[in-house]
């Protein structure tokens, strides 16, 4: 099979880089039906910009190109070792192409193996059929969707809906519950895959699966079918809206199975997926390894225009920012101010943050941008360049990120889902602020970097090193002020009052 590595390496590279038209066309019409001028009617704006971008120059739609996982069904008799090689080879060239972020972390040491290779990375399930050819699919699932998944064990007792009991409805309480908590943490507006019943691993396994299914299919039990649409319907009207902006769009898929299960459990388990839905598949030749047919996806296909305009959707209100930030600029900001920020930013996520407690940091942060991000970097020579860097959840940062606002004096935190009460504290205390750029936007926010001034903490890892920027125009909305104002807060709030009288 001399073709098949060339084969796999065209479909992680596709799967990274450009959605399937069944997650476009919910996206164009979740675009469509949001209220303009809304902070959720923006996000969808640069989101669905960034869509064409990463289309446009094969660049990874996020930067958290998540766990690969495959799912490859063989002939009986074709060497499986050999495709499973072949994928292992496809992983790590796609990773050297910046096509991957480098995601595969030793759990005991902390350390990044730089290619995406590692014990049980990526992900592989291999199943025989009758078939003739061999069919790969793909679908890469980001960490901070992956966080958002859930199981329950019903009955059980949620938030805002009471009691969850072992029947639909109790199932019903358990997914609109999901969506609900997801927030802006799953970059809404996402997807579900379900499983009801089965084991604890299995369940996962079998709901992550549902995930495969276009978001335009029908579900062959009617039952589910049924279920499903309610969800969709329901979930829409809780307001989460697009990255937990509020809105009129929470969800833009619902897939559901049901599995045998043991008497004494009954597991409802949920995958969710964020607004990136990254899923494609292809049909190889046994022989050869060489494509025979794309799943999902016709490339024959003319790739649509997404994008409803160009750049940020500015009004003329924004408010322009150049780092090193007073303590005055930053309280003159209120919730729901546009800024751009031209200058220079740090780059700080979890390793960062972890160190930044323990350590004096290597560079100067009084005033400075902090942007929970890890991007994906190319280098030539000596020279880094920014290949993808959208904002990861933040909500992982909140043990640290007050610590760090107290002593050190960064003025502006940059990332998405917003942030709990111990940051908004040392945010009204110190005179800082916390702006959410739009989740998965990995290539718009990329062609906001004009340099690479430098990296510290390299020995971390590409994603987890603080990379110093400079940036010209780089958009983001103030969701949690120096006044004590958390737009998370209050959308959680009104979507959980929402969640009761859906319930």
């Amino acid at each position: 099979m001399e073709m098949l590595a060339t084969s796999l390496l065209e479909l992680v590279t596709q799967t990274s880089t450009n959605l399937p038209p069944d997650v476009r066309a919910a996206m164009s019409a979740a675009g469509g039906v949001e209220t303009p001028g809304t902070q959720s009617s923006q996000a969808l704006d640069v989101i669905l910009q960034n869509i064409d971008m990463a289309a446009g120059d094969e660049g990874a739609i996020c930067q958290d190109t998540g766990m690969p996982t495959f799912l490859v069904r063989t002939p009986v008799g074709v060497n499986q070792i050999v495709i499973k090689r072949a994928i292992l080879e496809a992983v790590a060239e796609a990773t050297r192409r910046g096509k991957l972020r480098p995601n595969s972390v030793d759990s005991i040491t902390g350390k990044n193996s730089g290619n995406n290779l590692g014990p049980e990375t990526p992900v592989v399930h291999f199943e025989q059929w009758e078939e003739e050819e061999i069919e790969v699919r793909l679908i890469l699932k980001g960490g901070g969707c992956e966080n958002m998944n859930a199981q329950y064990s019903v009955p059980c007792e949620l938030d805002h809906l009471g009691r969850a009991d072992r029947n639909l409805e109790g199932v019903r309480k358990c997914l609109l519950h999901a969506v609900w908590q997801a927030q802006g943490q799953g970059c809404a507006p996402g997807a579900i895959g379900v499983c009801i019943g089965s084991d604890r691993a299995r369940g996962y396994e079998l709901a992550k699966g549902q995930l495969f299914r276009t978001l335009d299919d029908a579900n062959p039990d009617p039952t589910l079918a049924r279920l499903e649409a309610q969800i969709m319907a329901e979930a829409n009207k809780l307001g989460v809206g697009a990255m937990g902006f509020g809105g009129k769009v929470s969800l833009i898929g619902c897939k559901i199975m049901a599995a045998n299960r043991l008497p004494a459990s009954f597991f409802v388990s949920v995958a969710y997926d964020c607004w990136a839905f990254r899923r494609l598949g292809v049909r190889l030749d046994a022989r050869t390894g060489a494509i025979v047919k794309w799943l999902y996806r016709d490339p024959d296909r003319p790739v649509e225009r997404m994008a409803r305009g160009e750049g940020f959707p500015l009004t003329g209100r924004e408010v322009a920012l150049t780092p090193p930030l007073s303590e005055a600029q930053v309280r003159a900001l209120r919730v729901g101010d546009v800024v751009l920020i031209t200058g220079e930013m740090f780059t700080g996520r979890d390793s960062v943050h972890a160190y930044l407690v323990k350590n004096p940091p290597p560079a100067d942060l009084k005033g400075a941008v902090l942007y929970h991000c890890g991007p994906v970097m190319m280098r030539t020579g000596e020279r880094w360049r920014v290949a993808a860097a959208g904002p990861t959840t933040s909500s992982r940062e909140e043990p640290y990120e007050a610590e760090v606002i107290r002593r050190y004096g960064v003025r502006a935190v940059i990332g998405k889902g917003g942030m709990g009460a111990k940051t908004l504290a040392a945010l009204k205390e110190c005179g800082a602020v916390y702006l959410n750029a739009i989740g998965g936007a990995a290539q718009y926010y990329a062609r906001t970097v004009e340099e690479v001034l430098g990296v510290h903490l390299l020995e971390f890892g590409i994603p987890e090193a603080m990379w110093h920027l400079r940036v010209r125009g780089f958009a983001a909305i103030v969701t949690m002020d120096a006044h004590g104002a958390s737009l998370h807060a209050e959308v959680e709030k009104a979507t959980g009052e929402a969640l009761a009288r859906v319930g």
